[in-house]
């Protein structure tokens, strides 16, 4: 039942119920057992007014509700739209990363990595215009909603639940994280 069919439905009990109090004030002389039939049948339209008022009630919060939910969930996918495209790019990323830690012997091989470091700039520029950002993850304290420990390790230099060391980056978009970071952790 939708909520016209609900103000609807609450109308017409509205209108017996005013009928019938017209009734009872046109006919004087009605025996008291009817009378008494006719105030239960109307306190009877009364109960069926105020139940058809408050399913209209209920019709109304929930469309209110549905409304307010289609809105978060647009405003979620609109926030977010760049993930799968960010994701499919991460793999790219971490092999220009490889790429560009290779030594050069000459300068053919320094120009060909200078002109690779632009473009993996670039990339991460764009990333960064939508949003995602790396994870900073070496030095941190060990947070298990951004960083994976694929790794422990009991190092001096460290204290305890410090990452130690990144083998790969992690990346977060706006507030939500994409990959977390593989670690090695100082236990």
């Amino acid at each position: 039942m939708n909520i016209e069919e609900a103000a609807v439905e609450a109308q017409q009990v509205e209108d017996e119920a005013v009928a019938q109090t017209a009734n009872e004030a046109e006919v004087p002389n009605l025996e008291e057992n009817e009378l008494e039939l006719i105030k239960k049948e109307n306190e009877e339209l009364k109960a069926k007014l105020e139940e058809a008022e408050n399913r209209m009630l209920r019709l109304q919060a929930d469309f209110e509700n549905s409304r307010r939910r289609a809105r978060l969930d647009l405003e979620a996918a609109e926030k977010y739209r760049a993930q799968s495209l960010i994701s499919g790019l991460l793999p790219a990323i971490d092999n220009f990363e490889r790429a560009l830690q290779l030594d050069a012997d000459n300068e053919q091989a320094k120009s060909l990595l200078q002109g690779m470091e632009m473009v993996y700039r670039g990339i991460l520029d764009a990333l960064k215009a939508e949003g995602a950002e790396q994870i900073e993850a070496v030095g941190k304290e060990f947070d298990p909603h951004m960083h994976q420990a694929v790794m422990q390790v009991q190092e001096e230099n460290y204290d305890s639940n410090v990452v130690v060391e990144e083998f790969q980056k992690g990346y977060i978009l706006k507030d939500r994280v994409i990959r977390p970071s593989m670690v090695k952790v100082n236990q």
